[in-house]
């Protein structure tokens, strides 16, 4: 065998890829990724600050383009980049992660909501009195 051939993986995508005809069909709805969450949280609060980008990343002293990233959720912002953000917004990394945390919950009470048959989607609550809240399993 050759070096080459033994240094081939299979590559397994975490998000369906789309074809020619359309996205791929998906049995279950996506589960949001936190770094979506944390983005739409930093640039929904930025926005609201009337912020530009440029001046955001600035005061965080990081780069436009990867700011950009991090609020698009293309890149997984390290927590000191995150602590940066949050403060150069007048926030505290708590707050942040805090507002995803609220935004992951609701995305999730969402899902778990019966759908027009009455059936809950194949999917069961937690006993929310529980340690973990109120989280969803897959039956």
């Amino acid at each position: 065998m050759s070096i080459r051939a033994t240094n081939q993986a299979d590559v397994i995508p975490l998000r369906p890829l789309s074809t020619a005809a359309g996205p791929a069909p998906r049995a279950l709805p996506r589960e949001p990724l936190w770094r979506d969450l944390v983005g739409e949280v930093l640039r929904r609060e930025r926005q609201a600050q009337g912020r530009t980008l440029k001046d955001v990343a600035e005061a965080a002293r990081i780069s436009m383009p990867y700011l950009s990233e991090v609020e698009r959720g293309l890149k997984e912002a390290s927590s000191e980049v995150l602590a940066a953000a949050a403060q150069a917004l007048g926030l505290r990394l708590a707050d942040v992660l805090a507002l995803a945390g609220e935004r992951l919950v609701s995305l999730t009470a969402a899902r778990s909501r019966p759908g027009p048959a009455g059936a809950a989607g194949g999917r069961r609550s937690v006993n929310p009195s529980g340690p973990m809240g109120g989280v969803l399993l897959a039956a």
